[in-house]
């Protein structure tokens, strides 16, 4: 809106709250991360942004009803598919979760309200990738919940976590201590978690300290190494870092046929020359282990999916990367225009940004960078007379009617819009909810809960 002079963005969501990932994915104590909402609100506020919450794109408006009203159409809309690891007992086992609905339940995301795990049923969790979201989980499940209730968890989560019998947690990875992708802050935030301690790592497996390394997996050798000063003997709660392992199946219990018990794991060893290379890949072994699971959490990756109606529209999906085929910029690119020689070239006026343009990787600040790159070539191609949507272009003088366009079909189909200041109310009333718990705010985890506020 900065950079072409009328502009009007409008921006639909699914849910009628906004915000996505920084809402139902940051860590509840993690406040601080979720400040650039300050930026998002400074936007949204802005007299060329509208707001269309409550509206599912692909269901309940189909693509092809919003083409013809846009010069351009930038999909953003993350990742909402978790990998899976495709072995025995996986989806058939109770106590078995995947990392994201367990983020997505503590923090209220709809589609995960009634998730209710139960972490009771015994002491030992596993959980299953070494990435900021699986030291996510292990601190949730380490920490002491009083501590946890002056933040936005959700109480149905509190509830839970209160009667948790969790006491030793391992965070297990296929590869070593230098290729796994957690940060340095997040291991340190558990190392420093009151009555928590931690399992010292086989000094095997951590460089030499006469090994030349960068300054990164330096400081991360170095606390690894160092680990708590919590001990063990007197911890209430402990947790490990587990290495080299590859899951090969989860295991029922005894007593009874449908509940997870334990997991069975290869061993794994690292390939080449240099164990401590960050690409270093595996290979499995011959030798089995199993470790006692009373819960387990699947964190090894997300991937987007494509939206109902894009194919016919002659959008492409990579099914298999999870992404939309994109040039360096975000252009969207499709071999079938591809003139003459070309292998591929630009679907006019379609753009992505996010996970769906380069998969699930890297942290907000650089999916905030990763957009601000893709809105720079809309604005250049906008200002180089680049074709959009409709053949409209800058000096053709066409005139797209966006929402506007739009809104008697969506009222005809009976679909509720929400717009910025119906976020604000519901806003206000998660705080004011919040206030009586002692907290900043308590989030409606029902969308039917949120429209209420509305009337």
């Amino acid at each position: 809106m900065s950079k072409i002079e009328n502009a009007i963005v409008d921006m639909y969501e699914r849910l009628p709250v906004p915000f996505g990932l920084v809402r139902f994915g940051v860590a509840p104590d993690h406040p601080e991360v979720k400040n650039c909402q300050d930026k998002f609100t400074e936007v949204a506020t802005s007299p060329g942004f509208n707001y269309i919450g409550n509206i599912d794109v692909g269901k309940d408006l189909h693509l092809s009803l919003l083409t013809p009203h846009y010069d351009a159409i930038l999909f953003a809309y993350g990742a909402s598919k978790d990998r899976t690891l495709g072995v025995p007992g996986e989806a058939t086992l109770s106590g078995i979760f995947s990392a994201r609905a367990f983020v997505g339940w503590y923090n209220g995301l709809p589609e995960y309200a009634h998730l209710s795990p139960d972490l009771s049923v015994g002491e030992e969790a596993v959980i299953l990738g070494q990435g900021n979201v699986a030291l996510d989980v292990a601190r949730t499940l380490l920490s002491d919940v009083d501590r946890l209730r002056t933040t936005d968890m959700t109480e149905h989560a509190l509830e839970a976590l209160s009667k948790s019998r969790i006491r030793r947690v391992r965070v297990v990875g296929r590869r070593g201590p230098l290729q796994a992708s957690f940060t340095i802050k997040e291991v340190r935030e558990l190392f420093n978690l009151r009555s928590v301690g931690f399992h010292p790592i086989d000094p095997s497996l951590l460089p030499p300290a006469s090994t030349k390394l960068t300054r990164t997996p330096k400081r991360l050798t170095q606390l690894l190494s160092k680990g708590s000063l919590n001990s063990l003997s007197t911890s209430e709660k402990s947790w490990s870092l587990d290495f080299l392992l590859a899951p090969t199946s989860f295991n029922a219990s005894t007593k009874f046929s449908d509940r997870l018990s334990s997991i069975t794991f290869s061993r794994t060893a690292l390939q080449g020359l240099d164990p401590f290379d960050p690409s270093a890949r595996v290979v499995a072994t011959h030798e089995k282990l199993s470790l006692p699971a009373s819960v387990a959490f699947r964190s090894i990756g997300y991937k987007s999916e494509p939206i109902t109606g894009m194919e016919e529209l002659g959008i492409p999906f990579d099914k298999g990367l999870g992404i939309i085929p994109n040039d360096p910029y975000g252009r969207i690119m499709s071999s079938s225009l591809a003139p003459g020689d070309m292998a591929v070239a630009h679907i006019p006026g379609m753009y992505c940004a996010g996970w769906v343009k380069r998969g699930p990787t890297g942290v907000i600040a650089s999916t905030m960078e990763d957009a601000f790159s893709t809105a720079e070539i809309i604005s250049k191609d906008w200002g180089e007379k680049a074709l959009f949507l409709n053949g409209s272009t800058i000096s053709n003088g066409k005139s797209a009617g966006g929402w506007d366009s739009l809104k008697e079909e969506a009222e005809r189909r009976g679909l509720k819009r929400v717009d910025w200041n119906g976020w604000e109310a519901i806003d206000m009333a998660e705080k004011q909810k919040g206030i009586k718990k002692g907290k900043e705010r308590e989030k409606f985890s029902t969308v039917i809960d949120m429209l209420e506020v509305l009337g």
